[in-house]
């Protein structure tokens, strides 16, 4: 493949979605070879390209509005995530902060019944098991669909979490988020 159409099938790649080093070798090739003109192409329509390298992951981010300028149209859009889809993806980045804290080393793979049980602590008492399964099912779903989660091959119930969650989800996310849940226990507690 010819230099320019490496570059041109990077550009389309990260169109798409995430890079990743593991599973887009080729792509990825591109990226340390031949990144600033990738960079240069969305530059020019104020998007910047995001290489982790130490993590392995290449994705799209919008680049804010220089102060005075109109902003230009959002190319990469936000998403509006359900309350059980937002809580999902704080808890695994929690759960990955941990792992990595305590020298984890390669992927954090979690099973299904794992992913349920960190879900079940935040959901209200109910006596209908089968449908905060189904909830939980649909929630693991939609995170895989948004590239958090990946199906490990072969497996029908475990889980990596990849490693764009941290771009994500930061520390300051995390942080707002245990205060909420502080927040909450305590009205909780206040009402029994």
């Amino acid at each position: 493949m010819t230099d320019e159409r490496a570059v041109a099938s990077a550009i389309i790649r990260l169109m798409q979605g995430v890079v990743y080093r593991e599973s887009d070798e080729d792509t990825w090739s591109t990226l340390e070879r031949s990144g600033a003109g990738v960079r240069d192409h969305f530059a020019i329509i104020g998007v910047d390209v995001v290489l982790d390298d130490s993590e392995g992951y290449a994705y799209l981010r919008s680049r804010p509005a220089e102060e005075g300028d109109e902003p230009l149209p959002r190319l990469v859009r936000r998403r509006a995530l359900t309350y059980n889809v937002s809580l999902l993806l704080v808890l695994l980045r929690k759960r990955l902060l941990e792992f990595e804290i305590t020298g984890g080393d390669g992927r954090l793979v979690l099973s299904t019944e794992q992913i349920m049980e960190m879900l079940r602590l935040f959901q209200a008492e109910s006596t209908n098991e089968a449908r905060l399964v189904d909830q939980a099912e649909a929630t693991i779903k939609k995170t895989v669909e948004l590239g958090f989660l990946r199906q490990l091959r072969g497996q029908t119930d475990q889980w990596e979490v990849r490693r764009i969650i941290k771009a994500y989800i930061d520390a300051q996310t995390l942080s707002d988020f245990a205060g909420k849940l502080r927040e909450y226990a305590g009205t909780a507690s206040a009402n029994d």
